[in-house]
């Protein structure tokens, strides 16, 4: 559904954050990390695949037309003055849509059914970032781009987020690129990893889980424990 070939950018202020001829394809449905270092360059290819940004040289083409897609950003960035409700349905409201039942089974597909009324500084961490992705997903997107979004969360409750995203990817059908810096985090969510380094791909790992097993069994799976470890030898390999 999406192809980049050959992307070259670089910030006129900051010519030592980069992306330097890079290419991947991504295909329907499929869950692609893209995992490296601090300033690598993963968020800068988010922003260039959602055309907020244009890049020097390559480029990023839609060979079956352009797909819909929504960002989720590491924070919430819910509106505090509004109900989760309202920050769910932002996305239809600037279009002059209000779909409430859409909401309510947003809600419920998120796991916060009866939560509509309630305001974002009366939610946990990971209940905020439930809303941000109910958010993501009112306009029915084809591509979700996830920007570190369990990053500042407890392990236990990352885990849980894990399995949300999974949840809905399965439900829905959606497609996502999703940045992180956890190698554990990339080796369970991803149909492939792409480690980064220096704005270029190091290289490309495909976990091979078995997810029809119960999620404790892929995590403590031969597999599972193989795609760490090759995504690690990525890291440090130097480049």
């Amino acid at each position: 559904m999406l192809a980049v070939d050959a992307l070259n950018f670089a910030y006129p202020d900051d010519p030592a954050h980069v992306v330097r001829d890079l290419s991947f394809t991504l295909g329907q449905g499929e869950i692609v990390s893209l995992l490296g270092p601090s300033g690598c360059g993963k968020s800068t290819v988010l922003r260039l695949v959602a055309g907020l940004l244009n890049a020097q040289s390559g480029s990023v083409t839609w060979p079956h037309g352009q797909k819909h897609l929504a960002f989720v950003f590491q924070d919430a960035a819910l509106m505090p003055w509004a109900t989760v409700e309202d920050n769910i349905l932002l996305p239809l409201s600037l279009k002059g849509d209000q779909d409430h039942e859409l909401a309510l089974q947003l809600l419920e597909t998120v796991g916060l059914k009866g939560y509509g009324d309630r305001f974002p500084h009366k939610l946990s961490g990971g209940q905020r970032m439930r809303v941000s992705i109910a958010r993501a997903l009112v306009a029915k997107p084809e591509l979700l781009l996830l920007d570190e979004p369990f990053a500042a969360l407890d392990e236990i409750l990352r885990f849980q987020m894990n399995e949300m995203l999974l949840k809905l990817r399965r439900k829905q059908g959606w497609a996502a690129i999703f940045v992180t810096h956890s190698v554990y985090e990339a080796a369970y969510l991803s149909d492939r990893v792409f480690v980064m380094k220096n704005g270029r791909l190091s290289g490309e790992v495909k976990p091979k889980l078995d997810r029809s097993r119960p999620s404790f069994d892929q995590r403590s799976s031969k597999e599972f424990s193989v795609a760490v470890s090759e995504i690690s030898k990525l890291l440090e390999t130097r480049r």
